[in-house]
């Protein structure tokens, strides 16, 4: 079911955005956490089974590339350059996170950012992505190639 209405939320902001109606807003707040701070202490300590996601082998970065653009579906709202500027992107409020933000990236904790994966962003689009979309691994994968958009 959360699938499903994931995919219905979606397939809305598309139709949106290619109606050319103007909803989104910039991302709110890039600096700002967005694991509950409850949540924060633990989510910081996770740790990638790949190393410092920065780091990853070039292998792995390649991998999230694929999911992120593909079965991940990142890149309807992240779009293909990780700047928030995908198609159902455009219509959220606030816009996604822009993956290009390096401060973002230097501030964030590679568990923080799967916390996110796993269990949605709240008061934003963001929702849970795993094991309804993808598996813990691949989380960690796309995550990597979130890394590399800093670096390009």
């Amino acid at each position: 079911m959360k699938k499903f209405l994931m995919v219905c939320s979606l397939l809305t902001a598309v139709a949106f955005a290619g109606s050319g109606v103007a909803f989104a807003g910039p991302e709110k707040d890039p600096m700002k956490p967005r694991v509950p701070k409850s949540d924060r202490g633990t989510a910081k300590k996770m740790k990638s089974p790949f190393g410092k996601l920065e780091d990853a082998p070039a292998d792995i970065v390649a991998e999230g590339k694929k999911i992120f653009e593909g079965k991940g579906t990142c890149v309807n709202c992240h779009g293909k350059d990780g700047d928030g500027q995908g198609p159902a992107g455009k219509v959220l409020n606030p816009g996604p996170r822009d993956f290009t933000n390096c401060k973002f990236h230097k501030r964030r904790k590679d568990g923080e950012l799967f916390w996110i994966v796993k269990n949605g962003s709240p008061g934003t689009g963001m929702v849970s992505m795993i094991p309804a979309t993808i598996t813990e691994e691949d989380g960690w994968k796309v995550l990597a190639y979130e890394r590399s958009f800093c670096k390009k």
